[in-house]
């Protein structure tokens, strides 16, 4: 198995930081990585903001859910889908920007914010680096999108905490590959693949000293529509002032 393998598969979520500064060559190469992803007509519809100012970070830790691992982080990635440079395009050319206005434009700007981050993680590990991805920069993404001065047509998909990690979690179980890796067609059938995963995910957890839950009453509860109703309520008033009506849904 070669290096660049084993590190993906290696990979944990540290939510623990020591306070030691990231090297700037460091910082550069992950970010030089991040946007050496592929994109969608090469049109490069992201942009990562980093952010290491300890006052602005503890504000981006309250907006994300008070996310306490945001503050110790050095360096908090804050990765954006983004159509500003596609708009500036438009106007250098002087055609009109229409296409932003259908639903299909926001899938492509969080599917190369999808790249972009799978990349950053990447190669922040192959420096030995903990990281977390940060879905809750969504919570409140109207003050950030304030908090960072986004222009329209920018908006915030994912945050990424970056640092020396501490309390190593170790690398959480996953599924049983049939669930994830399919052949030719999907597979519907796998229901008793996952209850069976219901039974290693708790013995995995009891092992590690946590709640013996199950994984599928984890994930049902996240999905029951109270999580989302009562943490992410302007991710649509975000993306209509930022310029993505959605009207073709």
């Amino acid at each position: 198995m070669n290096e660049v393998i084993k590190t993906l598969k290696n990979h944990r979520s540290f939510r623990h930081y020591s306070n030691k500064p990231l090297k700037e060559e460091e910082l550069s190469a992950i970010i030089t990585a991040a946007q050496s992803g592929p994109s969608w007509i090469h049109g490069q519809q992201v942009s990562v903001i980093a952010v290491q100012d300890t006052t602005r970070k503890n504000q981006l830790a309250e907006l994300c859910g008070n996310q306490d691992h945001i503050r110790q982080a050095p360096v908090f990635l804050i990765f954006c889908a983004d159509f500003h440079r596609a708009k500036l395009a438009s106007e250098i050319e002087g055609t009109d920007f229409n296409a932003v206005e259908d639903v299909d434009s926001v899938i492509v700007g969080a599917t190369d914010v999808g790249i972009a981050l799978g990349n950053a993680i990447a190669a922040a590990e192959s420096y030995q680096l903990g990281t977390v991805p940060i879905g809750g920069i969504r919570k409140n993404p109207l003050q950030v999108i304030d908090l960072l001065e986004l222009p329209k047509y920018v908006i915030p998909i994912s945050g990424l905490c970056i640092g020396y990690g501490e309390k190593d979690p170790g690398v959480n179980l996953r599924l049983p590959l049939e669930t994830f890796y399919h052949k030719e067609i999907y597979n519907k059938e796998q229901k008793q693949a996952v209850e069976k995963y219901n039974l290693s995910f708790q013995g995995f957890q009891k092992e590690r000293g946590g709640k013996e839950t199950p994984w599928t009453k984890r994930i049902a509860g996240f999905y029951n529509g109270n999580h989302y109703n009562g943490n992410y309520p302007d991710v649509a008033a975000m993306l209509k002032q930022q310029g993505f009506p959605c009207r073709d849904i």
